[in-house]
């Protein structure tokens, strides 16, 4: 096992991991209300694009961690765990910027007007109703597995090895989830863009 990095403060560890869910989940939810009417002088769509591509890496990430911490590698398993963790942090930043210059896409809307016709609704068919069901599932576990990665990070990064491995055992397959359906519902929505 590694030495542990940080000096364990669950209290002060707590109230930060707290505050800054909070913070993240209250800036996205503001995000579904704002938009910015300026041209940024490139097509915004590159940020959703660049949120598929992270999301893939995060996807290969947790997984090669997932292989190196079953060869009992800690290492490179806390390396590439920390990875995932920063570009986690610029996934989070690309996301605030296309939702604030590219505002809301609806799925179907071949003519993006905005409005989903009865003949949109039917040139998709039964597409929209998945895309639907994992938008559905994806949001709120993209919410809800924040909390559970930072905590994850924090037991071990304080060296709670087996703390860290009782957490890891829920969060893994909550944020190797939302990786992977980041990446389905932009290849879904973006003939939509």
């Amino acid at each position: 096992m590694l030495q542990a990095a940080w000096k364990k403060n669950d209290k002060k560890a707590r109230m930060l991991i707290f505050t800054f869910s909070a913070i993240v989940f209250a800036a996205v939810m503001a995000l579904g209300r704002l938009k910015l009417n300026v041209n940024p002088g490139f097509d915004v769509h590159l940020f959703a694009k660049a949120n598929a591509i992270i999301n893939s890496v995060v996807t290969v990430f947790l997984l090669s961690a997932l292989i190196a911490v079953k060869m009992k590698n800690y290492k490179l398993h806390r390396n590439i765990m920390l990875s995932a963790l920063l570009l986690s942090v610029l996934f989070l930043l690309s996301y605030i910027g296309h939702h604030l210059f590219a505002g809301e896409t609806r799925f179907g809307d071949v003519n993006h007007d905005g409005v989903i016709t009865d003949t949109e609704k039917n040139a998709v068919g039964s597409k929209r109703t998945l895309y639907y069901i994992i938008l559905g599932t994806h949001i709120p576990l993209a919410g809800i597995v924040l909390p559970f990665i930072l905590f994850t990070a924090y037991r071990a990064l304080t060296g709670e090895y087996s703390r860290h491995k009782k957490l890891a055992r829920i969060t893994w397959p909550l944020w190797f989830y939302v990786a992977v359906t980041g990446v389905v519902v932009y290849l879904m929505i973006s003939p939509y863009y």
